[in-house]
């Protein structure tokens, strides 16, 4: 594998071994412990724009998730385990727990955002404060699934399809579909949102076929395993209790709903939110508001 861009200089680095695998990290800043979770198809390279601000406040620790970046890609199970997110939310703890968090805050975006509320309605104890951007809990975006919204996020049915037809399609032109992906959810609709040191990072990891692989099973178990979850959780009233602060873009995927605040208040008893002038991926397309929004509420 080719040497990546360092776009952490100051952060140390390091890896645990979890029931989820072993999970990559760099660690950094100074203060209370908040740590960083990343969505698809990209790393923990994506906190990069925001991580200098946050850093100033807190001790962040940006992981990979299992499958991507730099952390493990282990054989999946009949459910799809380790890549449900409830594994990974048992990795991310035993992975704070290694580093000597036995609480900390917490922020995850995109698929990271669904590991992030999973780990806390089932680690409550361990999460201080709850933050997630652009996304809802994977049951509402199924049953949000109108025509318009399909089209969206038809990554969401393609990757979940059985093995291996995401899987050779992807790998045939690795780099073209990652990066359609990624400019296609943009508000611009191009990549000029991405600065290019962490473009290498994604194409490295988005070509290897154990990640690619990897990355079907995490839509196929949120499509399964994931679904299960969030529809038990909800059928048993649970919520999370935690302050929660829900950050959407403008012209991400909550926002072609009917209203992404009104659905987290159904899933939490303290939550508060707002849209962020941005498509999908917030901390690259406007980083100077997102890293203004958590730094506020972490430190509330």
């Amino acid at each position: 594998m080719p040497e990546l861009p360092d776009l952490y200089p100051r952060f140390a680095t390091h890896t645990a071994d979890t029931s989820a695998g072993r999970i990559f990290a760099r660690v950094g800043g100074d203060g209370p412990p908040l740590l960083l979770l990343h969505g698809y198809p990209q790393t923990h390279a994506m906190w990069h724009r925001v991580a200098p601000d946050l850093a100033e406040h807190f001790t962040l620790v940006i992981a990979d998730l299992p499958g991507y970046g730099a952390s493990a890609t282990p054989e999946p199970d009949d459910h799809h385990a380790p890549y449900d997110k409830r594994s990974m939310a048992r990795g991310m703890v035993e992975l704070m727990q290694t580093l000597g968090h036995e609480r900390f805050c917490l922020s995850g975006h995109d698929r990271g955002g669904r590991v992030a509320y999973r780990l806390t309605l089932d680690h409550p104890a361990v999460v201080d404060r709850l933050a997630t951007l652009d996304i809802m809990p994977t049951a509402e975006m199924w049953s949000a699934m109108d025509a318009k919204l399909a089209l969206k996020t038809y990554h969401w049915m393609f990757l979940a399809q059985p093995a291996p037809l995401p899987e050779k399609l992807i790998a045939n032109e690795p780099d073209l579909y990652l990066e359609r992906t990624l400019a296609s959810w943009t508000l611009a609709k191009d990549l000029s949102a991405f600065d290019p040191a962490a473009l290498d990072h994604y194409r490295t990891s988005a070509s290897q076929p154990a990640r690619i692989r990897a990355f079907c099973e995490d839509y196929r178990a949120g499509a399964t395993t994931d679904l299960a979850h969030d529809e038990a959780d909800r059928a048993a009233s649970r919520t999370i209790d935690c302050p929660m602060l829900a950050l959407w873009g403008s012209g991400g995927f909550p926002g072609q709903t009917s209203g992404p605040l009104d659905v987290w208040r159904r899933w939490a008893t303290k939550v508060d939110g707002r849209a962020i002038k941005s498509g999908h991926f917030l901390p690259e397309e406007n980083p100077v508001e997102t890293a203004d929004a958590l730094i506020a509420f972490f430190r509330a």
